[in-house]
């Protein structure tokens, strides 16, 4: 047998070392386990609306759990649907997630036909975010300075109200109100509260429904924006000088919005339950639930299975009205 050369010896010495690096860092991937790269985040609503707010308070506390970055991915339209779709149709690996909503987790169904997705089946819940009550909001030069003043006014002209869009728990309160009040309203839906702020502001609409965090900044500054009511059972400690619409209009009114985090059907339990884990240390600190008290809403407590049970509820609750109202996107 030819013996080897000693350059090829070293060759091959070089080689097989090389082999033997990429099998240790091979295996020491593979212990590491989820997540071993950062994990894409899809909001299916624009920027600076509730929804993204609190989907980046919770991208940045979980990363401390998780080890790596969240990025978080703007994909709006259709209520909701076109970003949820997007994460159904995700690889179910745990590197996409998405922060779905009471829209398009338990109305949208309703409201659209040929949905991308399915609402029940596609999606692996894994934490309830936060919980907020939507409020109602007038220009400062309204006449109309409470919710009396506004079932007047709807009584005697056809009010206009705005909401970030068709199918969204705004305007499904807003369905609500004109049922319980008696009232016909104008539902002018916007692409999230950027838009449908400066056209309360500007007068193109009489009055503003939308989740409280993404307009708290403009009801505490005052100047433009007056709040008259807001729609939870109690009063919120953000802004406690407005009234619930239970106390000033209608007993027993109590309607919150919710933003939960939910993965591809599908998605492994070990990434699952690593997600799951950061949701949860993330919605126990202290930090998150002042950051959410800040903005006007609630830590959620809800996770996996419960989750699932309370959606389903709020499925009952709003597929409900939308028959009774005969709602639709069409």
């Amino acid at each position: 047998m030819k013996k080897l050369g000693t350059t090829t010896r070293a060759i091959l010495g070089l080689g097989l070392r090389a082999t033997v690096a990429a099998l240790v860092t091979l295996g020491a991937a593979q212990a590491a386990g989820f997540p071993a790269q950062p994990v894409t985040l899809i909001v299916p609503f624009p920027p600076g609306g509730t929804t993204d707010i609190a989907a980046r308070t919770m991208a940045q506390a979980m990363e401390k759990a998780l080890g790596q970055s969240i990025v978080v991915d703007n994909r709006a339209g259709a209520g909701g649907n076109i970003g949820m779709a997007a994460v159904s149709r995700a690889k179910a690996d745990g590197y996409t997630i998405g922060m779905g909503t009471i829209g398009t987790q338990s109305i949208n169904q309703f409201l659209y036909k040929d949905m991308a997705f399915d609402p029940t089946k596609d999606f692996e819940p894994i934490a309830l975010v936060m919980t907020t009550p939507n409020v109602i909001a007038v220009n400062t030069a309204s006449d109309i300075k409470s919710m009396q003043d506004l079932v007047e006014a709807a009584k005697t002209r056809k009010l206009s109200y705005a909401s970030p869009g068709v199918g969204s728990s705004v305007h499904l309160t807003g369905a609500y109100l004109e049922q319980v009040l008696g009232v016909e309203m104008l539902h002018v839906p916007f692409k999230g509260v950027a838009n449908s702020m400066p056209a309360l502001i500007g007068g193109q609409v009489d009055v503003l429904l939308d989740n409280l965090p993404s307009t708290l900044a403009q009801l505490k500054d005052g100047s433009k924006v007056r709040g008259i009511a807001v729609t939870s059972a109690e009063r919120s400690p953000s802004v406690p000088d407005v009234p619930t619409v239970a106390e000033t209009a209608v007993p027993n009114f109590s309607v919150t919005a919710w933003f939960a985090l939910y993965a591809p059907k599908g998605t492994p339990e070990e990434a699952l339950n690593k997600l799951t884990d950061a949701a949860r240390q993330a919605l126990s600190s202290k930090e998150v639930q002042d950051r959410f008290q800040t903005l006007g809403a609630q830590a959620g407590n809800l996770f996996r299975e419960d989750l699932r049970k309370f959606e389903q509820e709020e499925r009952e609750r709003w597929s409900t009205l939308v028959k009774e109202r005969n709602i639709s996107t069409q």
